[in-house]
């Protein structure tokens, strides 16, 4: 297989099918195994990138990477353009520190607390990625495809996103893939699975803003399986720990209040990703070479969005692309390109 047999695109309404298999693969509360759910997803994605959704903070972005070689969608990712309003605010435990002293036995201690926290107008989120199992492990690094291909886009729509950007990562798990911290805390205070919360809290937040404490909750009154778990990643979640810090996110001891993974945070303009990816004028020349430096070249018009890596090269202040990439982002001589030079 070439690197030219992977396109990351937009999401259309005839990947319900392959959405709905790979949603199957891993939980997030953003892509949800439920088909009626998916299709109203997909919709909302294909209106978003059509920019008929008048509100941009409201739009959610979808997209997918297919296997140009049979025509399967092999993995998906996506952008919710603002995660957290009025009507459906962005919620996190703050993780803090308090000091206790005691005169009378000369004694003291420094407890660890989460604090409830609601923010109203909320960052761009990233999340939902999802690769084929049987594509794990590519030599063409995929999922790293899959993933820059965000922050391109971020580039070249700036203005549709927020000035933050915000990761929530997946915690480690139970034997039995329950929420370790929702166990010993969240189903105490409403007596629900961590299922039944995760899915009422996509259309109605209220039994948490009512049942939820709103002082501090004392860590060290939790299991200790439950006070490892807080913060931390599970061992499939590492990888991408490691690249959003790469990229400039770091962890600011905000953590998901139903399942304790860690929010990573980035200004926008500071992620490198975004920096890096510059626009130029495709020329009309096509690049010959295979040896050339790899980016991820992408093209964003009429609604749709392509994108892919492919050798270029920068001549005369514009970029040459292989035939093969060119004819794949629909691309004419003269048009806009943006591209993200990749490391080897």
């Amino acid at each position: 297989m070439t690197e030219f047999n992977f396109l990351v695109r937009s999401v259309r309404e005839q990947d319900l099918d392959e959405l709905e298999r790979l949603s199957g693969l891993v939980y997030f509360i953003n892509l949800p195994n439920n088909r009626d759910l998916l299709k109203e997803k997909i919709k909302k994605s294909v209106d978003s990138f059509k920019g008929t959704i008048t509100d941009k903070f409201d739009r959610e972005y979808i997209f997918v990477m297919e296997d140009l070689s049979n025509g399967k969608v092999i993995g998906t990712s996506m952008i919710i353009a603002r995660h957290g309003s009025p009507d459906s605010p962005h919620m996190y435990f703050e993780l803090k520190e308090k000091q206790k002293y005691s005169e009378t036995i000369h004694a003291g201690f420094i407890h660890k607390v989460l604090s409830l926290k609601f923010e109203s107008d909320g960052p761009t989120e990233i999340g939902g990625l999802v690769i084929d199992p049987s594509y794990r492990g590519h030599k063409l690094k995929l999922g790293r495809i899959l993933s820059f291909s965000r922050f391109a886009f971020i580039k070249m729509k700036r203005r549709w996103f927020k000035d933050r950007v915000l990761s929530e990562l997946m915690p480690p798990l139970s034997e039995n893939g329950e929420s370790l911290l929702w166990e010993a805390l969240g189903r105490r205070f409403t007596n629900l699975s961590y299922q039944d919360a995760d899915l009422l809290s996509r259309k109605n937040k209220e039994f948490i803003t009512s049942l939820f404490p709103r002082g501090d909750i004392y860590t060290v009154l939790l299991s200790g399986e439950a006070r490892d778990a807080i913060g931390k990643v599970g061992p499939d979640t590492e990888p991408v720990k490691h690249m959003l810090e790469k990229i400039g996110f770091k962890w600011k001891e905000h953590i998901d209040p139903f399942d304790g993974g860690p929010h990573f945070w980035a200004d926008t303009d500071k992620i490198t990703l975004v920096n890096q990816t510059k626009k130029y004028h495709l020329h009309r020349d096509t690049l010959k070479s295979r040896l050339a430096v790899r980016a991820l070249a992408s093209r964003f018009e009429n609604g749709e969005f392509r994108c892919l890596q492919t050798p270029f090269e920068l001549f005369r202040g514009k970029v040459l692309l292989p035939k093969t990439a060119s004819e794949l982002l629909e691309l004419d001589g003269g048009a806009d390109i943006y591209t993200l030079p990749l490391e080897s």
